[in-house]
């Protein structure tokens, strides 16, 4: 909780003593929790994708998927960020407009106006009871007034920070959960709010939630 980085299983296996296993089950039984809160985001919202995982040149020769370059065998995530509150990242398979307008639908109120940069998958949002401003980042063009995605793109750097300094890599399997953290972390205040406060919704959350080691690996 108060890492903002995060802490691997290897590191905290050596601080608490146990088998690394033991610390990466303990972690991800944590993470389960992170990502339950339903609430929808509403106002003023920055939306914004990002992909995760290392560059196809960069792999073992065994480990390349010989598919092409760029976002190949990446994992695509979806971020949302309330100016001035709470974020929320998911796992999607990519940034087609059904995809986008599914994941704002679930995720943000109507009325509320989002803020992007020039993606056509977010076209036609304004149809669908929302306000849509963009600016383009292909023109260069970052900030226009109100307009700009620099929010969003700061969790994108924060969570960056923690996939390439702290874990170095985790499955598309449990993607979503690691991103759980992030945000949860982020949401809680991180060094704004006493880290008794932090620890007490988080051990909240646990009650009644469980998974088994069996289920993880399997």
């Amino acid at each position: 909780m108060t890492s903002r980085k995060g802490i691997s299983s290897l590191q905290l296996s050596k601080e608490i003593g146990v088998q690394q296993r033991t610390a990466w089950y303990m972690l991800h039984r944590m993470r389960l929790v992170c990502g339950d809160n339903l609430e929808a985001l509403h106002g003023e919202v920055e939306m914004d994708a990002t992909y995760l995982g290392g560059l196809e040149k960069n792999k073992h020769t065994s480990k390349k998927l010989k598919a092409g370059r760029g976002t190949v065998g990446k994992q695509a995530v979806l971020g949302m960020k309330q100016r001035e509150g709470r974020v929320k990242a998911i796992t999607v398979e990519g940034e087609d407009r059904d995809t986008i307008h599914k994941a704002i639908s679930e995720n943000v109120e109507t009325g509320s106006t989002i803020y992007t940069d020039e993606h056509r998958g977010y076209r036609n949002i304004e149809g669908e009871d929302y306000s849509h401003k963009s600016v383009c980042h292909s023109a260069k063009e970052y900030v226009n007034g109100m307009v700009h995605t620099n929010g969003v793109e700061s969790v994108w750097s924060t969570i960056k920070r923690g996939f390439n300094g702290t874990y170095h890599h985790w499955s598309k399997k449990h993607c979503q959960q690691y991103i759980n953290e992030f945000t949860f972390r982020l949401n809680e205040g991180n060094v704004d709010r006493d880290t008794q406060d932090r620890l007490d919704d988080l051990f909240k959350a646990m009650v009644g939630k469980t998974i088994t080691y069996e289920q993880l690996v399997s």
